[in-house]
């Protein structure tokens, strides 16, 4: 008579197995370790002061085309409707308006974040490509014919924006210089609240619609320097030895290049480009991640989890990415946050050299034009400095505050204050 095999596994319906019970308890932490720090950070004024100004700027840099245009909204001419500010979108207005939707919808469904990140990026991406290849707005642009077609009666109803003139509507019709100070009327009955700049393009529209450039530029820059920092800090600290020498020496060359005088001689051989600004803020600045992901993944390699994994066969990237890299997250948001406040002074500053964009508009060139021009207009150095003070403080209060949040030693003391 033989024994009776017993097996190792439950029968249908007998409930979770031990590994399943163990993985719903640490997808339960994380989600409460996530909503402590969370909790910790908007707890602190300067946090939440931080978060606010931020999410305005994301909010004008999405809404830009219905907040500054010289397209009316709504314009009824001879009969005809029709909405000149939808005609003239750009793909580049397309690509902020659907990326702003996206994150909406997937912030607010169930579902891993890394899964939401993806899914995110690749729908951006989608509406890039749709975009660029078949949106086609007119070459020709004349914002005067709108003034025109007032002056002439044959107007019959007009919606403006809030701020009816466009960041490339140049409107030299003041002076040899077309500057014009804030709140003051024109003889036509226009106002620009916060003046207009030499050419006579208005100050507000230009900010608004340079808003684009600085939040676009910190995180394009700051995510390339984190896929980078985090793929050879993260070979360095696993794999340890020579592996960990080769990449100390190529993290030590990297930091020993000066990005600003680089920028500066990419612009001056291959042109003005934000996408080449992009790039070189982004492969010069990963260093400093490296070197968390370093010393996070060198101690972590030696925990309980991390050699279970191992020894379970599990793949080098599920260990890195899925295992190790959530428990070393930290000390990355916290540098990611000053890593985006670095790359929009960076930008700032080339162009307040006079190497940045030529045309699109720039919180840093339009400094520039303050220093250049041969009266100083306080309006022209006030305003945009102030938001590039605003923006890059912004970015440290959170970063200050999300390190504090992420310390479970100074939580405490965060609380109390």
């Amino acid at each position: 008579m033989t024994d009776a095999v017993v097996r190792d596994y439950p029968p249908a319906g007998a409930g979770p197995t031990p590994q399943s019970a163990a993985e719903a308890m640490a997808q339960a932490r994380a989600r409460a370790w996530s909503r402590q720090v969370l909790l910790a950070l908007v707890r602190r004024t300067g946090a939440r002061l931080g978060l606010a100004w931020i999410a305005v700027l994301v909010l004008v840099a999405t809404f830009a085309p219905f907040i500054a245009n010289s397209h009316p909204l709504y314009l009824v001419v001879d009969g005809v409707a029709g909405s000149p500010a939808l005609a003239h979108l750009e793909p580049v207005d397309l690509v902020w308006l659907a990326g702003f939707a996206l994150a909406v919808v997937l912030g607010l469904a169930p579902g891993r974040l890394w899964l939401r990140v993806a899914a995110w990026l690749g729908g951006v991406g989608l509406v890039a490509i749709l975009a660029y290849a078949f949106v086609a707005p007119p070459v020709l642009t004349i914002y005067e014919q709108y003034r025109e077609l007032e002056a002439e009666g044959r107007v019959e109803r007009i919606v403006r924006a809030p701020i009816p003139y466009s960041a490339k509507d140049y409107l030299r019709d003041y002076g040899d210089t077309g500057i014009e100070a804030p709140l003051a009327a024109a003889g036509d009955g226009r106002r620009h609240w916060l003046g207009t700049e030499d050419n006579g393009a208005d100050v507000a529209a230009r900010m608004i619609h340079a808003a684009r450039i600085a939040l676009g530029i910190g995180f394009i820059a700051t995510g390339i320097a984190l896929v980078i920092g985090t793929l050879i800090g993260g070979l360095m600290g696993y794999f340890s030895g020579v592996v960990d020498i080769i990449g100390m020496r190529l993290v030590e060359i990297f930091e020993a290049i000066p990005t600003l005088f680089l920028l500066l001689t990419f612009v001056a051989f291959f042109g003005r480009s934000i996408y080449m600004m992009m790039i070189i803020i982004g492969i010069t600045s990963w260093s400093g991640y490296a070197r968390y992901v370093r010393a996070e993944f060198l101690k972590l390699r030696e925990q309980d989890f991390v050699q279970a994994a191992v020894a379970c066969g599990l793949p080098l990237p599920s260990i890195l990415f899925r295992h190790m890299l959530p428990n070393g997250l930290a000390p990355l948001l916290v540098a990611a946050s000053f890593g985006v406040a670095s790359a929009i002074l960076a930008e700032a500053t080339l162009s307040f050299l006079g190497l940045g964009l030529v045309d699109d508009p720039s919180w840093g060139q339009m400094l520039n034009q303050a220093v250049q021009s041969s009266t100083f207009n306080w309006w022209l150095a006030v305003f945009p400095g102030g938001a590039i003070f605003l923006t890059v403080f912004a970015y440290n209060l959170v970063g200050e505050a999300l390190r504090d949040a992420v310390d479970p030693h100074t939580q405490k003391a965060g609380a109390a204050r």
